[in-house]
């Protein structure tokens, strides 16, 4: 299993110490979250099944970018939302290598189905042999595909929860499509909505800091939803759809 240590801003893979050539350099990410906050919330939150722990170990072995995964906290609150709501029908952008859609998975009505966009053919791998492997290879639909051109094709009003987690930059359009394609009382939840705490910089010009401010606003703006911005783990904007 990989973690991350802020105090060396290294990801280290196996339940101890690696040397520096076995590890993943992250000093450019900061945690929002204090070292200790997240260690005692990470002990205090119930585990997911197995195999996404061995996703885990695969994701940070494997991959140039293992951050990118949702892990156990982000996973585990995921999950709660579908055993919440029950959701007929969830679409993810951005699959990564899909711990965050069996997350979800796990936690939605045997009857449901998951549809989970990823532009990186490279990716499509390891995806489906862990959908396989967990046993939804009938309840997830995978589709290797820029998001943009793939969202046009569903109905609209068509479905209970979308999980964001794509190109930063593109957020604001997706927003714009994915809203309609959202049920009245509908959630639509998007990942790294904070950057790092970058958002609050107003003299910045990173193109991914400025598209994020941008959906921000316009989610705090937009008269036909409810929205929570939550400061947990990298930011996560929730906004319920209200008409």
């Amino acid at each position: 299993m990989c973690r991350f240590d802020p105090g060396s801003g290294y990801i280290y893979v196996g339940a101890t110490h690696a040397s520096p050539l076995q590890c993943y350099d992250m000093s450019e990410f900061q945690n929002i979250t204090p070292k200790q906050i997240s260690e005692y919330a990470d002990a205090h939150t119930s585990d997911l099944p197995a195999i996404l722990q061995e996703l885990e170990r695969e994701t940070c072995l494997k991959s140039i970018n293992p951050r990118m995964l949702s892990g156990k906290l982000q996973g585990q609150f995921l999950n709660l939302i579908c055993r919440m709501m029950k959701p007929k029908n969830i679409l993810e952008i951005g699959t990564f290598t899909g711990y965050s859609a069996l997350s979800m998975a796990y936690g939605m009505p045997e009857k449901s189905h998951l549809y989970t966009i990823e532009v990186n053919p490279e990716q499509e791998e390891i995806i489906r042999k862990y959908i396989e492997k967990s046993g939804f290879s009938e309840q997830i639909t995978l589709m290797i595909n820029e998001a943009k051109n793939e969202i046009p094709k569903f109905e609209n009003d068509f479905f209970d929860l979308i999980f964001l987690d794509a190109d930063k930059v593109n957020y604001p359009l997706y927003y714009e499509l994915l809203m309609p394609k959202l049920k009245k009382g509908g959630i639509l939840i998007a990942d790294n909505a904070l950057w790092s705490g970058a958002v609050v910089n107003e003299n910045t010009t990173d193109k991914d800091v400025i598209a994020l401010k941008k959906f921000n606003d316009i989610v705090q703006n937009d008269p036909q939803t409810q929205n929570v911005l939550l400061p947990f783990r990298d930011g996560l904007m929730c906004a319920m759809k209200l008409n």
